[in-house]
């Protein structure tokens, strides 16, 4: 198996992440998550020993601009603050835009005791996040930042009728998630819309297409219209990063970021919340 696919399988497939609710499966190791992805222990632990090296990395290369650092300075963030971020793929993987953000509040603000906690499954779309919101609100978070929705823009087959969620329900999912969210907590909100694919690129990916996954960005952009249209702040990654993003920040199956994509999403969350009083 090439390096590429290596680095495919630990972006998308996540094991540690999908057997975390299952009862014993936080007691799993890499041992365990290797094996479930076909891979021997050794590789899998170097790879993602890679990977977060280089999101660590990422992340003081961006502290390293005194403009950025200002931002994550004026995060709007009290000593000891909670901030949940929840998702799926996108925000799950080993070096994604949280990991990144994670790691320049520990290098910045470390002595403020500000924890940051991922709760992102790979695949999941609003409707999973509406069974795993709980986790969320029982953590009593003093922000929550969603980047939810891409999985509900998917399609699946070479000629297909639906996308997995129909908009109609995005909308009402995204709705409930706000009111939960709103009833169960004291947690301040941003919304991250989810960001456009290189749309030939996911349909010719033989790691997407084995699982007959298609998107369609004007799809997406009606998810990004949703989340766009509710109150409360909102950073809009479909409109900054454009319709496809640059070549540079995806990686070959057109749908998650490379290193460099996880980077500039990192960077526009912090520039939109720091924004924020």
């Amino acid at each position: 198996m090439s390096n590429e696919q290596v680095n495919w399988l630990l972006k998308v497939i996540q094991p540690e992440r999908s057997l975390a609710s299952l009862p014993g499966g936080a007691n799993f190791g890499q041992d365990a998550h290797a094996a479930l992805l076909g891979l021997p222990v050794e590789v899998y632990a170097a790879e993602l020993g890679r990977m977060q090296k280089e999101a660590s990395e990422a992340a003081s290369a961006l502290l390293a601009d005194q403009v950025v650092a200002s931002m994550v300075d004026r995060l709007p963030l009290r000593r000891g603050a909670k901030v949940v971020v929840f998702g799926d793929s996108l925000t799950s993987e080993p070096q994604s835009w949280a990991v990144i953000l994670r790691e320049m509040l520990t290098m910045r603000r470390g002595a403020e005791e500000i924890s940051l906690t991922i709760s992102a499954v790979a695949g999941e779309t609003t409707t999973h996040g509406l069974v795993r919101v709980r986790e969320i609100t029982d953590a009593r978070p003093d922000w929550i930042l969603f980047l939810f929705g891409t999985n509900d823009a998917r399609t699946q087959g070479p000629h297909p009728t639906k996308t997995l969620v129909h908009h109609g329900e995005t909308a009402r999912n995204i709705a409930e998630l706000r009111q939960r969210v709103s009833r169960e907590t004291k947690a301040s909100c941003v919304w991250i819309t989810p960001p456009a694919v290189n749309e030939a690129q996911v349909a010719t990916h033989p790691g997407l297409a084995r699982f007959g996954v298609r998107f369609r960005n004007q799809d997406l952009e009606r998810v990004a219209k949703i989340i766009r249209d509710r109150d409360g702040p909102v950073i809009d990654a479909f409109s900054i990063l454009g319709s496809p993003p640059p070549s540079d920040f995806l990686i070959s199956d057109g749908l998650h970021f490379t290193l460099a994509g996880q980077k500039q999403m990192a960077f526009e969350v912090i520039r939109g919340w720091s924004k924020l009083k």
